[in-house]
Parts: C-alpha cells; structure tokens; sequence
C-alpha cells in the first residue's frame, strides 16, 4: 500500500497532472480579474476552484501515505509546509471584506509552480542562499545613498528643493536616479539652475536658481557609476555565486544518492552470495546425514 502511494508520489504523471493544474488555478485567478466575465460564468468558476483544491488536497494526501508509518515526515519538507499551508488557508472563513484575501491565497497558488519545476525550485533555492551575502551589499548600498543623499541635500537644496528639499526626498531622488529614469533631468535642472530647466509649471518653488555645472555633473556621474555599474553589479555577483553553490549541491546530493544504490547493490549482492552459499551448506548437511542414516 505504501509503496504504491510512494510510487504515484514519485511518478512524472503525478507531477506533470498537478503542474497542469497549477497552470489551471493561475488562469483562474486571472479570470478573476474581469468582474462581468467571473459574475456570468461565477458557477463554473467556482466549480473549477473546488476541483484544484481537491486535487491538491489529494496531493498532500498522496505524498503524506508515502512516508508509511511516518507521514509527519512530510513536513521536514519546506515547500511540502507551503503546499500545506496554502491548501489549509482555504478553509479558512473567509467572507465579506475578506474576499481579497481568498483571492490573494488563491493567488498563492501559482507559486507552487516553483516546486513542480526542479530548475525554478533551483533557482529560488539560489535567491535565499544569496541572502546573507546581500544583505552585506545592501548595507553597503545604503551607507552609499545615506552619503550621497546628505551632499545632494548640501549642494542642491536651495536651487532643486523638488528633488533634495531634505534628507528623505534626497534619497527617493537617488533611487530615481540609480534606476536610470530620466536621471540626466535631475542633473540638468542643477547644472543649469532651475529657472532654466525643468521646474516649468513650478517656478513658484524656485526661488534661489543657483547653477552648478561641474559639481552636478561630478556628482551624478560618480553617483551613476558607481551605484549602477559597481554596486548593482555585486547583487548579480552574489546571485550568481549562489546559483554555483545551489547547481553544485544539488550535483553533490545526485552524486550521494547514486553512491546510496550502488552500495545498496553491492550489498545486495553480497547477501546474495552469503544465501547461496548457507543453501549449498543446507544441502550438503542433508547429504551428510543422509549418508550417514
């Protein structure tokens, strides 16, 4: 019995007949988006809803009979505790107000998708080994808007108080600019003064137009440079290390896995051979005795 449940747990069927209808539940939930289309159709809809959810459910059911006499062991598994979770979460009383929150865990039901495909799994796996390391960059990063944001709120105040007026508009202005959206305006309206650039329809908050060609120009070049071409770089870095050590995990448990059954076979063999041999001493013994009678 349990090895028949282990067997369609770890059949590609299995696996691809719930992607399918992981797949299915994401387009449900895009349906959901078009109020007139999920009114006319609400019965269909909802049917559809209930079959995903017995399907899962009989997923979890599946995969927790295929531990034996352990299913508790089904949740050392953190994404088998997502499943779970996201599964649970829709029986849950939810009603009224709280209709956009069943959509929303509806709506968590795509990501299973990342459990169902080994290569997204892999790759998620990657982004939370990086973690640690990004949280170092991101310090590192923020001490380099903290710097920066503090000199802006200096040297640009007085002419661009739209964009450095304080040390918090400062910084959402270095987010702009680091993103690279129209952040050569920003660095015109202080290099030609803000009566000259940029603040048409706002000249009302122009009252010190101060140009400052070279110190802008140093100042958002050095600032692009080095918070997009070197800092935004390190996170790529840091992704892509961790993405080595994920490939190289999961070829190491591959590797140990293949070594289990090779010596799995050996011993097998070897027991083999210990058995055949006890029933050529079996007979002998009843040869012997007979002989002897």
């Amino acid at each position: 019995m349990v090895n028949f449940f282990k067997q369609i747990a770890e059949s590609k069927w299995f696996g691809n007949f719930v992607t399918i209808a992981i797949l299915i539940a994401g387009v449900l939930v895009g349906m959901a988006t078009y109020p007139e289309f999920s009114e006319r159709h609400a019965g269909i809809l909802d049917l559809l809803n209930k079959i995903i959810l017995g399907i899962f459910i009989i997923e979890i059911v599946v995969k927790m009979i295929a531990e034996g006499k352990r299913p508790w062991m089904y949740f050392t598994d953190g994404w088998n505790i997502f499943d779970f979770v996201i599964v649970a979460a829709a029986f849950l009383p939810f009603g009224g107000s709280s209709v956009a929150i069943l959509r929303l865990l509806r709506l968590l039901r795509v990501l299973k998708l990342v459990k169902a495909l080994p290569k997204l799994q892999m790759l998620v796996g990657a982004l939370l080994k990086s973690i640690p390391s990004m949280g170092y960059v991101s310090i590192l990063l923020l001490l380099l808007f903290y710097i920066y944001a503090v000199a802006g709120v200096f040297f640009f105040s007085e002419n661009d108080p739209i964009h450095f007026e304080n040390l918090q508009m400062s910084m959402l202005s270095l987010f702009r600019v680091v993103t690279l959206e129209d952040w050569t305006d920003v660095m015109y309206i202080n290099m030609y003064g803000c009566e000259n650039y940029g603040y048409g329809g706002n000249e009302d908050l122009c009252t010190n137009s101060t140009p400052n060609p070279a110190g802008s120009v140093l100042f958002f070049v050095s600032f692009v440079l080095i918070g997009t071409m070197i800092m935004l770089n390190l996170f790529i870095g840091v992704i892509m290390t961790g993405m080595d050590e994920a490939k190289q995990e999961a070829k190491d448990a591959l590797l140990d896995e293949q070594e289990v059954e090779h010596n799995v076979t050996i011993d097998l063999a070897q027991l083999e051979t210990k058995l055949g041999e006890m029933q050529d001493l079996v007979k002998q013994l009843k040869s012997d005795a007979k002989k002897e009678g």
